[in-house]
């Protein structure tokens, strides 16, 4: 592989023409997502939340598209802020000039595993408090 080879992937996967790309890629999932939810319900599609009733922490993932292809931002935050939070920072990566994966090699594991922890433990709350089972 040439010298040319490394730069002309990372042109490709960064950068403003990369941002459109993403951006344009999840607004065709969510209008997508939003069409096939109004005209056929597939109800939940968790497994744990269809065989037990309680939510997961990453429920609510797919209405957050279904909410944002409809243009209802509010829904789609209310439905879990976590994939929200993922969502814009998958968009934005490409317009930052940190690696994220060089970055996040450099954090410490403990750290990292924290941090994924009690953003995991924060959206279950979340759910369940959304679904009712917390006050």
């Amino acid at each position: 592989m040439s010298a040319a080879a490394p730069r002309a992937v990372s042109a490709a996967v960064r950068g403003p023409r990369a941002a459109a790309l993403r951006l344009g890629l999840v607004a065709l999932a969510s209008v997508a997502a939003a069409w096939v939810h109004q005209n056929h319900d597939p109800g939940a599609l968790c497994p744990l939340r269809r065989l037990t009733g309680v939510p997961c922490p990453f429920c609510g993932s797919t209405t957050v598209f279904m909410e944002a292809g409809a243009g209802h931002w509010g829904g789609a935050l209310a439905a879990n802020p976590l994939t929200v939070a993922a969502a814009v920072l998958f968009l934005a990566a490409p317009l930052t000039t940190v690696d994220p994966m060089a970055a996040l090699a450099r954090t410490p594991v403990w750290l990292r595993w924290t941090a994924g922890a009690l953003m995991v433990a924060g959206s279950w709350l979340w759910q369940l408090r959304r679904f009712g089972f917390v006050g």
